[in-house]
């Protein structure tokens, strides 16, 4: 059968726009979130700490946040469906349930240890340091960024060899963490601060003397002292400068 050039261009042009991965872009240039690769024992990178915990044991809780996080990404950002955060999610459980499985066991022992090997105890310490973990990736002001950021991890989580979710979670913890932060636009300055004027103490309104025309008399009540403060944009900071 003889099928026009034209037709086999425009097919394989379909087949390979369909198989590249979708990704949503909320910013015209969105800020760099990469970090250091990460061991676990860096502070906030888990959130709940491991104490006495063996490099094993630590590669194990990076894999079960690395899970956590991605599960949340799986709910939280349903409103743009071409992140794929929920299809990819269900897709790693499956692809990496044997190194998911094997991280929880050796979480589950740490716990018993730690709790001098009493597995009820151990059991209950577990799964508070879960409920921890994934309260730690909640987001509200940082839910673009840490979407965007979740997703591309996702991505990749899906062509990871299997065995190698921990390798990946330490080159990425960092920057899925550093993605729960309130980010903006990068590509703009951001706007001039709001100016806000403090009166220490305040101007004596309720003395008619002190006032002419509505304009305060400084000669008869003296001099007024105020300070200004600087709102940064997206509230990161505030500038405070007595005069």
């Amino acid at each position: 059968m003889f099928v026009p050039r034209f037709a086999v261009a425009f097919a394989a042009a379909a087949a390979l726009f369909q198989a590249a991965p979708a990704s949503a872009q909320f910013f015209i240039k969105p800020v760099d979130l990469k970090g250091e690769r990460v061991t676990g024992e860096e502070p906030g990178i888990l959130g709940p700490g491991l104490p006495g915990a063996t490099q094993e044991e630590l590669r194990a809780a990076l894999v079960w946040s690395l899970r956590a996080a991605l599960n949340v990404a799986a709910l939280q950002c349903q409103f743009e469906p071409t992140l794929l955060t929920l299809g990819n999610y269900n897709a790693i459980l499956s692809d990496h349930a044997r190194e998911l499985k094997s991280s929880y066991d050796t979480l589950e022992k740490y716990f018993v240890r730690k709790a001098k090997n009493v597995k009820k105890a151990g059991q209950t310490e577990l799964d508070r340091f879960g409920t921890r973990i994934y309260s730690s990736f909640s987001t509200v002001g940082g839910q673009l960024t840490f979407c965007q950021a979740a997703a591309s991890v996702g991505h990749d989580a899906l062509f990871v060899r299997r065995g190698g979710l921990g390798d990946l979670a330490k080159d990425r913890m960092a920057e899925l963490r550093k993605s729960l932060k309130s980010w903006g636009e990068q590509h703009r300055a951001p706007p001039r601060p709001y100016l806000t004027v403090l009166f220490d103490p305040m101007p004596p309104f309720h003395n008619d003397k002190c006032w002419k025309r509505g304009v305060y008399q400084e000669r008869k009540c003296g001099a007024l002292n105020f300070r200004y403060t600087a709102d940064a944009s997206a509230g990161r900071g505030r500038l405070t400068q007595a005069q």
